[in-house]
């Protein structure tokens, strides 16, 4: 397996989590699924991930995470499949993590999974789209040790 994940600090802070925890999260979700893939994982600042936000969701907030596929034209090849961009918001998985009585690590490993999965082209949408999506990231998740962190009708747990 051969993945390239290009990690942008677009904040003034030091990142929260070590770089080769995020090439690490990214890989174990890309594992099953593509044998070889290029990424951007960007940790922005509230500001941008409102601007974001609301320029492509319509939607003037911040969030934890965006995800942005690639939509290359089909007669570009490449060597490695660019999957597209994650877009993560640390300071908003700070106050999450805090909110939910979840530690960072398990909260960051949760998000990065989910955008990821998002590139990959599952989504949350429709409730039987939401099962399988949440299933794979709790399966992922226990690979890692940490708890489900979905209740019975799928909401996430404090």
């Amino acid at each position: 397996m051969s993945y390239y994940i290009d990690i942008q600090n677009a904040t003034n802070e030091s990142l929260p989590v070590r770089e080769d925890e995020i090439i690490r999260l990214a890989s174990l979700a890309l594992r099953d699924y593509q044998q070889e893939a290029e990424l951007t994982v960007r940790l922005v600042t509230p500001e941008e991930m409102i601007h974001l936000n609301h320029t492509y969701r319509k939607q003037n907030k911040t969030t934890n995470v965006l995800a942005f596929p690639s939509e290359l034209p089909p007669e570009i090849q490449l060597e490695c499949p660019l999957l597209g961009d994650v877009i993560i918001c640390p300071q908003v998985l700070l106050e999450e993590s805090k909110q939910l009585k979840k530690t960072l690590e398990s909260h960051w490993a949760l998000i990065l999974i989910h955008g990821i999965l998002h590139l990959l082209g599952y989504d949350h949408i429709k409730d039987d789209e939401a099962a399988i999506m949440q299933a794979i990231e709790i399966k992922l998740l226990a690979e890692l040790g940490f708890p489900n962190p979905y209740d019975a009708e799928g909401n996430e747990l404090e």
